[in-house]
């Protein structure tokens, strides 16, 4: 039954390329007849035509054979070329799919879903799809038509003699089944440790600067290789389970030759056959042979790439569990009220990061959120935008849960820069321009001095269209952190969430880029996440999150002359370390 709803997602891909399928199954039709008649063929002009020397028609029969034959050729690259197109085409309708289906899983399946492993999916196990979808039909069919046609050919040339042969199959046919589940299970284990492969190449290409300054290449080395090693070690039981399986095979296939030999040799001696009946009989089981193989080939495929197809199935029966309401609507002209009512939150379902929570934040109102590492400051502001959902109380945006409203008009109306900052591999204008993808170039610059960037993109040779690298390398931190503000000041959204948004800022860039963030946040709400505490003295409220829930809030001065845990905060980050004359000065 797995297998049958496997299969059904495999053929549902078919449908729009039935009109190819079916020109390759139809032109291996006509190679498997034509296989068939040529021994035949050869029988008669062997037994009747030459020994009555009719010359003329054994030429006729030649120029026959020999036609077929080019139209055989013919159909043989139809078969190749176009059958592997409709693989192709395929491969290429299942990867989109895939790749769909990923933009639309929540976070949660990425916290648990390696990188490596899912593009192992994406290339790996959609090729061996692919050779499956190609061949799988084609062999299936062709092996039909060779068995069913090579039968009765054998029956009519000697019924007892193909009795014999055909005894055999039973003993094949169970040889076959013995090993088929072994071998599976063989390259389904090799397909999970190259996945592990990928994985840690991912892992070890993406993080080769680290590895190299902590001077820790040989231990990348022998993480990788224990890896590899274990990838070997499968790939040794999967090759030895296909050795077993295609030597036993040919010798079945080999004993089948002798046995027909044997027989057919008898048989004769009786005057049971001609020759030319033995010579036919004998290319009628090389011609039964082909099916055979067809079957030995298309064995070791189907188990790669029903395996492969199991696990593209496994990720799209992934459901986000992140969707739209059925009457979810579109979150329009905001105001910006945000409310937390009694807001509890776990990643795992056990231990709670977030408990009974109550924030109002007014609209327009810029609210500052401070507090200890791991207090669950970063989880509150992804929370707001639905990267996770909350099990119990309510998020409100202008009075209405967010899970009221469609998720695209949720997030679009919300501005998010990240602690950790990615850029995709481009140019500077181009992520700049991901804040929103039909802005003007004229937009673009705009966005970029309000970030206070533009004068350092104009100093690079390529301005603009200066490639930023994978995950923006060419850049500095400070660098890579003012594309993405300037990427949502190019958004313009009526809701910001800055999660240390000047962090890799040295000081005197965070106080120049902290007034174009206050020019921003302004007439906006704004929620602010700051260890550097300096960059929130202006907000309108400070909340102290902490393991126990919100412990203080109000202003910097209210909180400082209260002498709790915000006036060691800052006391601890501020004592001898910058002055506020510094300030004033770096201000001015």
């Amino acid at each position: 039954m797995k297998n049958n709803k496997l299969l059904r997602v495999l053929v549902s891909y078919y449908k729009p390329h039935y009109k190819l399928f079916f020109l390759d199954i139809f032109c291996a039709l006509i190679i498997a007849l034509i296989d068939l008649f040529f021994p035949m063929l050869t029988r008669e002009v062997i037994g009747t035509i030459l020994p009555a020397g009719q010359m003329r028609t054994f030429w006729l029969f030649v120029i026959g054979m020999l036609a077929l034959y080019l139209l055989r050729t013919g159909l043989q690259y139809v078969v190749l070329y176009w059958g592997h197109i409709l693989g192709l085409r395929m491969e290429y309708y299942m990867r989109r799919d895939l790749f769909s289906h990923l933009q639309t899983l929540p976070f949660s399946f990425y916290d648990q879903n390696r990188t490596g492993h899912i593009m192992s999916r994406m290339v790996n196990d959609l090729n061996e799809i692919t050779e499956l979808a190609h061949h799988g039909p084609e062999d299936l069919f062709l092996s039909a038509i060779m068995l069913i046609g090579s039968f009765f050919l054998l029956m009519y040339v000697e019924w007892r003699l193909a009795l014999i042969v055909y005894l055999i199959i039973p003993v094949m046919i169970w040889f076959a089944l013995k090993y088929r589940k072994r071998m599976n299970q063989a390259f389904k284990e090799m397909r999970v440790k190259l996945a592990d492969v990928n994985a840690q190449l991912e892992s070890s290409i993406s993080g080769i600067r680290v590895s190299k300054s902590f001077t820790n290449e040989e231990y990348e080395k022998k993480k990788f290789g224990e890896g590899n090693k274990r990838f070997r070690a499968s790939k040794y039981d999967a090759y030895k389970y296909m050795a077993v399986f295609h030597t036993g095979m040919e010798h079945f296939a080999n004993m089948l030759s002798v046995v027909v030999v044997a027989a057919g040799g008898y048989f004769i001696y009786r005057k049971w056959m001609e020759a030319a009946d033995l010579l036919a009989f004998i290319m009628y089981v090389s011609v039964f042979l082909q099916p055979i193989r067809r079957m030995i080939n298309f064995m070791q495929q189907f188990e790669s790439g029903i395996t492969g197809l199991e696990r593209f199935v496994e990720i799209m029966e992934v459901k986000p569990d992140i969707v739209d309401a059925p009457d979810a609507r579109e979150l329009k002209d905001v105001r910006g009220e945000i409310v937390f009512e009694n807001v509890s939150f776990s990643y795992d379902g056990n231990e709670k990061v977030l408990e009974n929570i109550n924030i109002t934040i007014p609209a327009g109102q810029t609210v500052a959120l401070v507090g200890p590492s791991g207090g669950g400051k970063t989880t509150l502001c992804h929370l707001i935008p639905r990267f996770y959902d909350i099990k119990q109380g309510s998020i409100k945006i202008d009075g209405e849960d967010i899970r009221n409203y469609t998720l695209k008009s949720l997030r679009q109306n919300i501005g998010l820069v990240q602690q950790d900052i990615f850029l995709f591999a481009g140019t500077i204008g181009e992520n700049i321009r991901y804040g929103r993808i039909d802005a003007t170039d004229e937009e673009v610059v705009e966005a970029a001095k309000k970030a206070n960037i533009h004068d350092f993109i104009m100093s690079l040779p390529d301005g603009y269209d200066t490639q930023v690298g994978e995950r923006g390398l060419r850049l500095s931190g400070g660098q890579k952190q003012r594309i993405s503000i300037a990427r949502v000041f190019l958004k313009n959204p009526p809701i910001l969430l800055l999660d240390e948004a000047t962090s890799a800022l040295d000081n005197e860039t965070e106080i120049k880029i902290q007034k174009a963030l206050d020019d921003l946040a302004h007439n906006r709400t704004s929620l602010i996440i700051a260890h550097r505490l300096s960059t929130i003295k202006n907000a309108d409220r400070i909340l102290v999150l902490t393991e126990n829930g919100i412990v203080e809030q109000g202003t910097h001065d209210e909180l400082m002359e209260k002498g709790g845990i915000y006036h060691r905060l800052y006391q601890a980050q501020f004592k001898d370390f910058i002055s506020e004359d510094d300030i004033v000065k770096w201000e001015k």
